[in-house]
């Protein structure tokens, strides 16, 4: 465990804490839970005061919109990547078969639960450094005009200014168990030959990330055809 904390920068008093933190619910009735519903509330607060103190003149709707896209699944699963969680988490056999150590929405609730967890070990203080240093670099590159409208939205606008039909959702797969499942959603745009499949905790989230998916295709294809 030292080489997380070693990446996380961050040295647990109480070693429980962060056992308890790497522990999901198919490996033991003691698992991370609760620490999850603590760090969700501990990041929005965390996030929602830095946005609070650097855009001064944006509106309550905005400032909600850009911190639900550092918040959400997606952002949290950059920075499970970012200190490798998943080579930490302890799974039940079933979810380790499966590859729930790659799953977003597992790895999603596993940082949430890391910052719970450094909350309840020393304060807030301590985990605001934490949490503001692991965002470090997507708090500083933030476009908020960007941010504030959701992928969907994003998506939808692009096509609409070049009077291309708007996309199909469907839901490609259910993954994983009841209790911890996971939507694939396909985004597809017939005219212009481009597929995207996103993965959430519910279709509304699923069909957000395929959306993305689909956005960044059709946005990175357009720059290549300019070249």
């Amino acid at each position: 465990m030292h080489e997380l904390e070693s990446r996380i920068k961050y040295e647990f008093r109480n070693p429980n804490l962060l056992e308890e933190a790497l522990t999901h619910r198919s490996f033991g009735s003691l698992n991370n839970e609760r620490l999850e519903f603590l760090g969700d509330a501990v990041l929005n607060l965390v996030i929602g005061r830095f946005l609070f103190e650097r855009y001064l003149g944006l509106p309550e709707g905005e400032l909600t919109r850009v911190r639900s896209v550092l918040v959400n699944q997606e952002g949290l699963t950059h920075i499970s990547g970012d200190i490798e969680l998943g080579k930490y988490l302890k799974l039940g056999a079933g979810e380790l078969k499966t590859g729930g150590n790659k799953r977003p929405s597992i790895l999603s609730d596993g940082v949430e639960a890391l910052f719970g967890a450094i909350y309840l070990d020393s304060g807030f203080e301590s985990v605001e450094r934490v949490i503001t240093e692991l965002y470090s670099v997507y708090l500083h590159n933030i476009d908020p005009s960007v941010l504030s409208k959701d992928p969907k939205t994003k998506l939808q606008e692009y096509l609409q200014a070049r009077h291309v039909a708007l996309p199909e959702y469907r839901v490609f797969d259910v993954l994983g168990e009841a209790h911890d499942q996971e939507f694939i959603v396909e985004c597809r745009i017939e005219s212009m030959e481009v597929t995207a499949r996103g993965g959430g905790r519910n279709r509304r989230s699923a069909e957000q990330e395929a959306a993305r998916l689909a956005y960044d295709l059709i946005t990175e294809k357009h720059i290549g055809d300019n070249r």
